[in-house]
This record gives C-alpha cells, sequence and structure tokens, in this order.
C-alpha cells in the first residue's frame, strides 16, 4: 500500500496490477467509461431480482476519500467499469449445476488517478433467485482489516476469471477466429484469384480456417479443454454466441469507432489520429492507432489505385457481390441491422478492409500473443472460479473455517493442480511464432511487387511499422508512462509489429494462423 499527500488529501492505492491489465493485459477491451449513475440491470427484474446494484454513491465516495463526488467524477471522466453483470448473469443457475465450478454476475469500478492509473473502487457479486433463495448480491472493496482483504481478494479471484472467460470466448474466439470466418468463405466465393481485393486480403486470411477446424476438435469442442478449463463450463460456446447476439457488431471491429463506443476515446480533428483518448496512457489504444492508422494508409494507396474513380466500386460486380455475402449470409442473423456501412465509394472500401485486416492482425496479436505471459502464473489470471463467496449463505461452521485458515478458500477457489498446468501448456502453445511466421509488412507478396506503384505503398508501409517498433520501445522507457513503466511492470510489446520465433510476447502476423 501507498500513500501519496496531495493538497489537504490523502489518495490511497492497492498495486493491483490486474486494473493496470485493463489497459495493457491481454484483454483491453472490456474497460468503459462510466456515464450513468447509478448502475441498474436491463434484465428482466422478475427473473433475475432488483436491477438496482448494491454499488450506492456514498460508498465509491468513501471509497474515493473524498476527492469528488460521483457527480464530479462521472463528469471529468474519471469512473470506469467492467461490467459483466448482465452477460453472465442467465447462466449462474446452469453453470452451478457443473460440478466444480460457480459463476455470478460481475461488476467492477477502477478510480482513474492523477498519474493516469486506475485504482480498484469496488467489485459487485450477484447471484439470481434461485433454489427458492432470493437474490444475492455484495460489493467487495480494498479494505484495511483482515478478514474484509481476504474476502477482497477471493472477489477478484472471481472477476479474473470472469475476465478470462470473456477475454478468451468473446474477445479471441468470437471476434477474431470466428467473425473472420465469413470474410474468407464470401472472398474466396465471389472475388477471382485475379481480383485485386483478393490480392490484398489473401495474405490476412491464410491458414486461419486451418486453425479453426483443430480449435474445433481440441479447444472448443464438447468436453475440450476449454470446457474443462474454464469457468462457463460446457456452456462456453453458448455464452460466445449469447455475446455475439448482444453485442457484435461489424462497424465496432475498427479500432477508432471501438474506442469511441465505450467511451475511451472522443473524436478530435485537432488530436493525433483524429481521436483524443479519455485514458491518456493507454498502452493498447496508443501502439494500437498507430498500427491502425499505418494500415489504413498502405489500404488507401492501394485501393486508390484500382479505384481512381468513385464510380468504380459500384460498378464492380464481383465487390458488390463480396460484401453482400459477408452481410446478408455470413452474418446472417445480423443482415438487417443499420449499422452495416455501404459499399458505394473508395473510401468506404478503405475502412471496410481496414477494419478486416485489423481484426486478423491487430487486434488479434493484442489478444493472443501475451496469453502466456499473463496467465501462464495462475494466480495472476485465473481462468476458473470453484468455490462461492464464503459470504454467500454461510453456515456458522463454513464461516469459521474461512476465518481460520483464508488462504485455504482461496486456493479452493483457484483451478486445480491440473487444471493450472493444462492452461500453462495451452497458453504457451497459443502464444508462440513459428519460425516461419508472416509478420504484416514485413515481406511483400510477389503479385504486389510486379506493380510498382503497390511495390512503392508497400515499402513505405513497411518503413512505417519499422518506425513504430522504434516508438513503442520509446514509450515503454518513459518513466512517466506508469503502464508501461515501472519496477515489475511488463512492458507493453503485443502491438509491435515484428518478432523472432517463440514465446516473445510480441509480434503482429498477416493472418489468424494460432
Amino acid at each position: 500500500m501507498v500513500f501519496m499527500h496531495v493538497g489537504d488529501k490523502f489518495f490511497w492505492f492497492k498495486d493491483e496490477e490486474f486494473a493496470r491489465q485493463t489497459l495493457a493485459g491481454v484483454n483491453p477491451h472490456s474497460i468503459k467509461l462510466v456515464t450513468e449513475w447509478p448502475l441498474k440491470s436491463k434484465l428482466d427484474s422478475k427473473i433475475y431480482g432488483p436491477e438496482d446494484s448494491a454499488v450506492t454513491t456514498e460508498l465509491v465516495e468513501r471509497e474515493m476519500r473524498g476527492l469528488m463526488t460521483i457527480k464530479e467524477a462521472i463528469s471529468q471522466k474519471k469512473l470506469f467499469i467492467i461490467d459483466y453483470h448482465d452477460l453472465f448473469l442467465p447462466y449462474v443457475s446452469k453453470v452451478r449445476q457443473i460440478e466444480g465450478t460457480t459463476l455470478y454476475g460481475s461488476r467492477t469500478l477502477f478510480f482513474l488517478t492523477p498519474d493516469d492509473t486506475l485504482w480498484p473502487v469496488a467489485i459487485e457479486l450477484t447471484r439470481p433467485p434461485m433454489d427458492g433463495k432470493p437474490q444475492w448480491k455484495q460489493v467487495f472493496t480494498p479494505c484495511w482489516d483482515s478478514t474484509s482483504v481476504w474476502l477482497w481478494r477471493l472477489a477478484k479471484a472471481h472477476v479474473l476469471a470472469h475476465e478470462s472467460s470473456y477475454h478468451q470466448l468473446v474477445s479471441h474466439w468470437l471476434r477474431t477466429h470466428c467473425a473472420t470466418e465469413p470474410y474468407i468463405i464470401a472472398t474466396n466465393r465471389q472475388l477471382s484469384e485475379m481480383h485485386p481485393i483478393y490480392k490484398l486480403l489473401h495474405p490476412h486470411f491464410r491458414y486461419t480456417m486451418d486453425i479453426n477446424a483443430l480449435a474445433r476438435e481440441i479447444l472448443v469442442n464438447g468436453g475440450g479443454i476449454f470446457e474443462k478449463s474454464f469457468t462457463l463450463g460446457k456452456y462456453s460456446m453458448e455464452l460466445s454466441s449469447f455475446a455475439y447476439d448482444q453485442e457484435w457488431q461489424f462497424n465496432l471491429q475498427a479500432l477508432p469507432a471501438d474506442l469511441i463506443s465505450r467511451g475511451m476515446a472522443v473524436e478530435d480533428p485537432t488530436a493525433p489520429h483524429g481521436l483524443k483518448l479519455t485514458i491518456e496512457d493507454y498502452p493498447y489504444a496508443n501502439d494500437g492507432l498507430l498500427l491502425w492508422d499505418s494500415m489504413k494508409e498502405w489500404v488507401s494507396d492501394y485501393v486508390n489505385h484500382y479505384y481512381p474513380n468513385p464510380s468504380l466500386i459500384e460498378s464492380d460486380q464481383e465487390l458488390q457481390a463480396w460484401w453482400t455475402e459477408i452481410r446478408t449470409i455470413g452474418h446472417g442473423d445480423k443482415k438487417d441491422e443499420p449499422w452495416w456501412p455501404v459499399l458505394k465509394t473508395p473510401k468506404d472500401l478503405i475502412e471496410i478492409i481496414t477494419t478486416i485486416v485489423w481484426v486478423t492482425s491487430g487486434h488479434h496479436a493484442a489478444v493472443n500473443f501475451g496469453q502466456y505471459t499473463y496467465t501462464g502464473y495462475f494466480p495472476n489470471r485465473p481462468t476458473i472460479a470453484r468455490t462461492n463467496m464464503p459470504t454467500e449463505d454461510p453456515s456458522k461452521e463454513a464461516w469459521k473455517t474461512f476465518l481460520k485458515n483464508p488462504e485455504g478458500a482461496l486456493l479452493q477457489c483457484f483451478p486445480s493442480q491440473m487444471q493450472a498446468i493444462r492452461m500453462m501448456a495451452v497458453m504457451d502453445i497459443l502464444s508462440s511464432h513459428s519460425p516461419e511466421e508472416e509478420y504484416i509488412g514485413e515481406k511483400i507478396e510477389p503479385t504486389w511487387a510486379e506493380n510498382q506503384v503497390i511495390k512503392a505503398a508497400f515499402e513505405r508501409f513497411n518503413g512505417r511499422l519499422m518506425e513504430l517498433e522504434g516508438t513503442i520501445d520509446e514509450r515503454n522507457a518513459n518513466k512517466d508512462l506508469k503502464n508501461r513503466n515501472g519496477a515489475g511492470v511488463v512492458p507493453y510489446e503485443l502491438l509491435k509489429p515484428f518478432s523472432p520465433p517463440g514465446v516473445t510476447g510480441k509480434g503482429v502476423p498477416n493472418s489468424i494462423s494460432v
């Protein structure tokens, strides 16, 4: 714990690495700005219980040590949340029927400190009405007394298991592996191999269908590794599908749009990338936007060369059939959504292709190649929580056991030895680059090299990526950037474009190949 004296106020901190990892870890896609108060569930209260959160104004203001009111914190964009309450709560009763796992709906609140780091404020865990019992919910906070400290650690274990499940099933499997399949199928069905857009996209689709087929055999299959190792158990793929229905939008797969939708950035023509970040020291966003801009410039050079006249886009029957299939067949259950981009101009095509390229390269690299780094040591990121909180309907004997041996209670909640070893091995494999890895912007495709205009554009792209490597190194060496520099802080390198083979925690391949 560290005290900082600012004027006549005291900031109180615990060194919460899990808070930093929401900005610079393996799942930097869940954190959102709090814009409404009080927090409320949108689920049916007749089924899931009262909609009001147990996180009260008084509790949060107490944890902020009188620095500001809730109203001030929200207006000054200082309050953030990771909210798995409504997504997970419908699965609680089903998951709890599986031996060796449990589940809650959860909310985790963070306060943004003056040095741009996040301070955990509260964790709320909720169980819906079930087995004749009413809804149960409780808020846990970083505290001084030993009992509350151990309860806080247990609550964190549950939230981290939720984080692991969401990361693997949604941020990783759904948003990259699954969502890309319709792009690949439509490209092969509707665009000839001679089509310039086929040639542009092909490197970003190599090996993806193969790795997805392999994953369906041993990772996400019924009774497979994920079902044995993650909190959702046999409902893992169902949760992934539910998240697709509730959350997935093509337009929000673009990095700038994703950041804006989560309140992590606002449009600002005077700012770099045209965006002003809500948290300036947000490593994933800072590095990602540089990579996004480099990709977009390359795609723009390529598209504008082949489509110098905007009318050529609408008259390209193959291209229009490609985009129609992606929307109406590949993602057919969302074909009537109003958020689908139109495809009428080169600008439209550039945005669509940059989004696809980002998902298959930058986004996937950010959520994949740091898995061993962060999950290999299971207490940092447990994949499963096996026991309920000791305060949920406790018997006198169970509560006495917790008080006598809280460390034992935490170990019982963590993954079993076999689960931990299994995930260490899997994460090591998933985080590895092969010696034949094909990195973005590293080697030019033979068909591109035949065209001098495209060859020159690719060389500029390669140069920008080399500059990005140096920029990321400079940022990681900057002592003012507390989310990527400091004692015990893992440098953020997941979006460095190039890497040697092995588990390196960096490198952005062209395609989803592992």
